[in-house]
């Protein structure tokens, strides 16, 4: 099913009992003119008589009749057969509540479209009046798929607003006994995914009319999914071997500046709602089999991690310096879970950045008394959490954190949902240009601090084999590749700049502040010399404090590899 003319959707709708809300549901899907197959699944009366009368007004609308009622998953799959027959080779599930955003339509069948083997979903974002028992119960069974898919590539398993591909699901309905209530939605997904059908989402609104029927049975259904969640948990555990080897597959032609995230927004709210049920230590103690899953199951994430950690002990013995602490890659990993609990406690105010230590504060005070906007060069050394504790300190100045990452604006959001008075921003941006300058100028001119990180190399240079962006500099001791825009805009923005590493030292984040540049000045005729220069100073200033907390460095991945054609081992001449 790879060729696009191929491509022949249906739109399927499982009704129960939703007679009075179906003559809306069809009038908003009648602009995309689609074939639409409505299921009753054994519904009353009422609502047998008003899908007879709209199907009798609704030439595109035909409608089967179920002789009892299945539930929703039995409706659904007596649909996605009846579409086959049809000569249809993708289906679109809308429920008949009125919840989905069917604008959304046209999105969800180009992504299928583009990606005709996928199961294309919809992605809820709930606005109010979404019941809190309900979204709560969603990030349980959010987790129990992660572990039963050894995978985080399913955002969400539970919404009923998706395209599926037949070719794949016709054979797995027949082989195996899915749920035929709220327990089909997530493991079909679960299933596919096992099969290799990957899952792709879509942002969509999903809202909980006030007027609105629902037919989920707290106990019964909530018995159902926590019976599937069992049968998957423990049909998971033969294939381990099977999907460790699908994941790493897919992860290999990747530059490590291209893999995404592993955390997702709402697992931070999920994250902050279980801290503020069990508190700071409670929480912590559940770091250990948290972070030992990571470690486990992230390989490529291990893997450099030891290499990092091998330089940072060969540049240690070479220079005689002691190292603060032994070294281990499962610690490395316990330190960066520890400083999202940091992050946690802060942000909740039951523990404030007041208690750290800003050494040589002297030099901080010095950019703030200025009253000038200054450019701060971050790393993944720490993170921008000691920027902030930099307000926290009594300073009340504002940072705006430069991030090339999709999700700044809905994390600000978080942010500010929690603690109002936060004083870092997150500017997202997806590439480097005329705008960004002139916004960050405007920030700068405000007397406010920007920060960018000067540590990463993107994956779009990766992608364009785009040599001439990064610079190449000795960091412990082998040529590593840092980006070249920062320290670009650093030049072109004409303000001081400053550099800043937040570490843990004796159980304290101490915040270590550095004039660097006042301005940053890149003369045109010496411009690759003086470029040189800066980044080598740079690099020299990561490598000091990263032997000073090697634990605290942050990138989880192979640091050294080419952006571009993966020659690690070879300085561009």
């Amino acid at each position: 099913m790879n060729q696009q003319d191929e491509f022949s959707p249906c739109l399927i709708i499982p009704c129960y009992n939703h007679g009075a809300m179906m003559a809306d549901v069809l009038e908003r899907l009648r602009p995309f003119d689609l074939p639409c197959l409505v299921v009753d699944d054994g519904s009353d009366a009422a609502t047998a008589d008003e899908l007879e009368r709209l199907s009798a007004i609704t030439p595109w609308m035909s409608l089967t009749r179920l002789p009892s009622n299945q539930g929703k998953g039995g409706a659904v799959m007596a649909a996605l057969q009846l579409a086959a027959e049809k000569g249809f080779t993708h289906a679109i599930q809308v429920d008949a509540d009125g919840q989905h955003q069917l604008s959304d339509v046209p999105a969800m069948l180009e992504e299928a479209r583009q990606h005709p083997d996928s199961l294309i979903s919809g992605q809820p974002v709930y606005d109010d009046s979404v019941p809190k028992s309900r979204l709560y119960g969603r990030y349980v069974t959010h987790f129990w798929v992660w572990v039963e898919t050894l995978s985080f590539s399913i955002r969400d398993s539970m919404c009923g607003f998706r395209v599926y591909p037949l070719k794949p699901c016709l054979p797995l309905m027949a082989k195996h006994r899915l749920g035929l209530r709220m327990d089909f939605d997530t493991e079909i997904m679960v299933r596919l995914y096992w099969q290799g059908t990957r899952s792709r989402f879509l942002p969509t609104r999903v809202t909980y009319p006030a007027d609105g029927v629902s037919h989920f049975d707290a106990v019964k259904d909530n018995i159902k999914i926590s019976w599937m969640h069992t049968r998957l948990f423990f049909g998971m555990l033969p294939r381990i071997p099977f999907l460790l080897r699908q994941r790493q597959s897919s992860q290999n032609n990747e530059h490590w500046s291209a893999t995404p995230e592993r955390q997702g927004l709402w697992g931070i709210r999920l994250m902050l709602n279980v801290y503020r049920l069990l508190g700071y230590r409670a929480f912590r103690v559940l770091l250990y089999p948290v972070i030992g899953y990571f470690w486990l199951t992230g390989r490529t994430q291990r893997t450099a991690s030891a290499r990092y950690l091998d330089r940072i002990r060969e540049t240690a013995a070479q220079r005689n310096i002691t190292l603060p602490y032994p070294l281990s890659t499962f610690r490395h990993f316990m330190r960066f879970g520890e400083s999202m609990l940091s992050k946690l406690a802060s942000w909740q105010g039951d523990n404030t950045l007041t208690d750290a230590v800003l050494v040589h504060p002297e030099i901080c005070e010095a950019h703030i008394a200025s009253g000038r906007g200054t450019l701060i060069l971050a790393s993944h050394l720490g993170d921008i959490e000691s920027c902030r504790a930099i307000g926290a300190l009594n300073y009340q100045i504002t940072v705006n954190a430069l991030v090339f990452t999709d999700n700044a604006e809905r994390f600000n959001q978080v942010m500010k949902e929690i603690n109002p008075q936060a004083l870092v921003n997150l500017i997202q941006v997806s590439k480097m240009g005329p705008d960004t300058a002139i916004l960050l100028q405007e920030k700068l001119d405000a007397g406010e601090w920007v920060a960018i990180v000067g540590d990463r190399t993107s994956a779009s240079s990766h992608q364009r084999g785009d040599h001439s962006r990064v610079i190449w500099s000795d960091f412990l001791g082998k040529p590593a590749a840092f980006a070249q825009g920062p320290f670009i805009l650093a030049a072109a923005l004409r303000a001081p700049v400053m550099l800043i590493f937040g570490i843990m030292q004796q159980q304290r984040l101490h915040i270590y502040c550095e004039s660097f540049a006042d301005p940053l000045i890149l003369p045109r005729a010496h411009r690759l010399p003086a470029l040189q220069e800066a980044v080598d100073c740079f690099a020299a200033r990561l490598e000091h404090y990263s032997l000073l907390a090697p634990h605290d460095w942050f990138n989880f991945y192979d640091f050294w590899q080419h952006p571009a054609d993966d020659a690690s081992d070879r300085k561009p001449d």
